[in-house]
């Protein structure tokens, strides 16, 4: 809250995700902290919230995700694989802040990360969708692809297909 009624903080921030050669990605706590602040994120406004898990539970193991078609820089090279990934919130189910912002995201392509099942269907219960998060949604992203928010954690697996993600930053970078 400091950084949103802080006006010194509030300014820095919005010229920062302002400017067209900055992104940003936002793991957990991280995710949790941008999703606060998306009023000051360019097309982030239909983000969600994120809230107590379903389970009622710290949940902390590994899930299996989906990575949908986004424009996030992050993401590209990694459309259409399943992966699995380390899962550890209380904290991760999305929540709209208003009706119909998950569904206009989703629409469009602007849901990065979803859980799956073992077959590769969208999970939407427990516990292969270890928040409750609606369709399975863990992962969203700006229209412009540079500001990223998700609840999983890929840095918590270095040996493994989410290296993808740091060198697409890297690429973007130039």
């Amino acid at each position: 809250k400091s950084i949103l009624y802080g006006a010194t903080a509030r300014a820095a921030l919005t010229a920062f995700f302002a400017r067209p050669d900055t992104f940003s990605l936002g793991v957990c706590n991280g995710c949790q902290m941008m999703a606060a602040l998306a009023e000051l994120i360019p097309g982030a406004e239909r983000w969600p919230r994120f809230v107590r898990n379903r389970s009622e539970q710290f949940e902390a193991r590994r899930a299996l995700v989906e990575v949908r078609p986004s424009p996030s820089i992050f993401f590209r090279e990694l459309v259409g694989a399943r992966l699995q990934i380390v899962v550890s919130h209380g904290e991760g189910r999305a929540a709209e802040r208003h009706p119909g912002d998950l569904a206009a995201l989703a629409a469009a392509e602007h849901v990065v990360l979803g859980f799956v099942d073992g077959h590769g269907r969208v999970a939407t219960r427990y516990p292969h969708n270890p928040n409750g998060s609606p369709d399975g949604i863990t992962g969203v992203t700006t229209a412009d692809g540079r500001a990223t928010i998700l609840m999983p954690h890929p840095e918590r697996t270095p040996r493994s297909d989410w290296r993808a993600i740091f060198a697409s930053a890297r690429a973007w970078v130039g």
